[in-house]
């Protein structure tokens, strides 16, 4: 089978449009081609005169070698199969222990699972099914519960988020990533788009079948269920103590994967006390700005924004600022709403969420600038997370208390004004806002460089900073301000037996990253276990 790429096809394209265009660009006869698969599918909106598709097809001809040498390089290559490293067969004298059900402690627990490791899964939330009412109970009326929210429970933060499936990494197991959620209950089409997303709505059933695949294969799930530290002989793990609704419990293990998110500050400071090895990374902080979706169709599609072969647009975009710093924009979700992401009393979170359909009428992103460890002025490991705390407080003050967001129109935010009233575009955010000036809960040097930012994204998406846009605030969690050291074996540094994993170990940024390392570590694991 050859794969031919960068193939152009009108909005209104056909499956029966894909032979002609093969015969024109292979020089083939209709007869030649036994097969064709779309491998990629992208948009071209560069020129907003022809805004069109972008193909990669993986085409089965009758003699496949005597077009492949005929044709010019570039133009078509044979297509290779993804090989996965070989692993060992585990030997694990104690059954594993997985902590955290989020992208990376699903994806551990499976692969795990599907070598005979018979792992346990603990996540300290509820199940997707519950959490979901806890969720909305805590957009509908402020009621938090800080164990089931959107930081913590089944699925991790990316269930209830636009669970977008892109990722910057190069891995043999992306592909069975995207796989598996196919197989568990996502459309066929994340395999094939570019930018393939899932939706909060879909990611909740997919999260739930993968929790039964992982029983039916022989692990074990267990939730409200919180890790609250190791046991520990010397440099080498033999347990971990947990906090279960029956009271505190001992597992006796030896291997300990440790995927407990970016949130999970309780037990971070408890790993920390126990003398595991952590160091202040950089991260990034902001509010989410709101857009009309129509405005960023139009800005993004030209005359052909509404045309039904044509999804809500996306954009992700960055500036440089002249400090270093940049502003970007992360996690953005056409036809979404900004949701509480708060998992603590007194701060207020935002972040962005958007169903399947992505139908919503304003689109929405993370706006954020770049944070490093010495802006905390504190060298303690930890500095990072009593940074964002104090932020989400001041948010939680200007927001008025009950989990109102502070918000600001942009207009008035580049004018350096409070807002009184909102134009446009409506906030999405529940359980309710609270106009203000933003500058008064954002540091200087973030409200400064967030001006110059939404100034310069304007020069690259017209309308970005349309007066009327609105500000939320505050966006901290978008990963984890603290790293987890761990050696090339995948233990945490010089402790044996346990495997920091994921956005919360400061190790991925997103679902599918976060989901390979989980896969990378289960199998740094497994190989650990066939040498004991």
């Amino acid at each position: 089978m050859l794969r031919v790429p960068n193939l152009s096809f009108p909005l209104g394209m056909q499956e029966t449009d894909f032979g002609p265009v093969l015969c024109r660009r292979l020089r083939l006869k209709p007869e030649d081609i036994l097969e064709v698969r779309v491998f990629r599918k992208s948009v071209d909106a560069r020129d907003k005169g022809d805004v069109h598709f972008v193909l990669t097809l993986d085409v089965c001809l009758r003699d496949e070698e005597r077009v492949l040498r005929s044709l010019k390089p570039g133009i078509a290559q044979r297509v290779q199969p993804v090989k996965e490293p070989p692993i060992s067969r585990p030997r694990f004298a104690q059954r594993p222990l997985v902590v955290g059900a989020g992208p990376a402690g699903l994806f551990a627990a499976l692969e795990l699972a599907q070598h005979g490791a018979r792992p346990i899964l603990i996540e300290r939330g509820k199940p997707v099914e519950e959490r979901a009412v806890d969720v909305e109970a805590m957009r509908d009326s402020g009621h938090l519960d800080p164990e089931s929210n959107v930081q913590f429970g089944e699925g991790g933060a990316g269930a209830f988020s636009d669970g977008k499936l892109t990722t910057g990494i190069k891995s043999p197991f992306q592909r069975r990533v995207l796989e598996t959620f196919v197989a568990n209950g996502a459309p066929d089409e994340i395999l094939i788009l570019q930018k393939p997303h899932v939706g909060t709505d879909l990611l909740r059933g997919i999260v739930a079948s993968i929790r039964r695949e992982i029983i039916r294969l022989g692990g074990e799930v267990r939730f409200q269920t919180r890790l609250t530290g190791l046991l520990l002989d010397r440099a080498h793990v033999v347990g971990a103590e947990i906090m279960t609704p029956v009271g505190l419990q001992q597992i006796s293990t030896d291997t300990v994967l440790l995927c407990i998110g970016h949130s999970a500050r309780d037990t971070v400071q408890s790993l920390f006390n126990q003398g595991v090895r952590m160091t202040a990374k950089p991260f990034a902080a902001g509010v989410r700005i709101e857009h009309l979706q129509a405005m960023i169709d139009r800005s993004q599609y030209g005359s052909a924004a509404g045309h039904p072969a044509l999804r809500p647009a996306e954009y992700k975009l960055h500036a440089p600022t002249p400090d270093g710093r940049g502003v970007y924009t992360f996690c953005m979700c056409p036809g979404g709403e900004v949701i509480a992401a708060a998992s603590q009393e007194g701060g207020v979170v935002v972040n962005g969420m958007s169903l399947h359909a992505r139908a919503g009428r304003n689109a929405n992103a993370a706006l954020l600038v770049g944070v490093r460890p010495e802006d905390f002025q504190d060298d303690h490991p930890l500095a990072g997370m009593v940074w964002q705390r104090s932020l989400e407080q001041a948010a939680w003050r200007a927001g008025g208390g009950d989990f109102r967001a502070p918000i600001q129109r942009v207009g008035d935010f580049l004018e350096r004004r409070a807002t009184r009233s909102v134009g446009d575009v409506q906030p999405t955010y529940r359980p309710g806002v609270t106009p203000c000036d933003l500058c008064e809960v954002l540091p200087p040097w973030i409200a400064d460089n967030l001006a110059l930012g939404i100034r310069r994204l304007d020069q690259q998406l017209r309308g970005f900073a349309h007066p009327d846009a609105i500000l939320t605030g505050v966006e901290t969690r978008s990963s984890s301000p603290v790293r987890i050291n761990r050696g090339p074996d995948g233990c945490a540094e010089g402790l044996d037996g346990l495997f920091p994993v994921g956005e919360g170990a400061g190790y991925a940024g997103g679902i599918v990253s976060a989901a390979v390392d989980g896969i990378v570590a289960a199998r740094a694991a497994i190989e650990r276990s066939a040498l004991l």
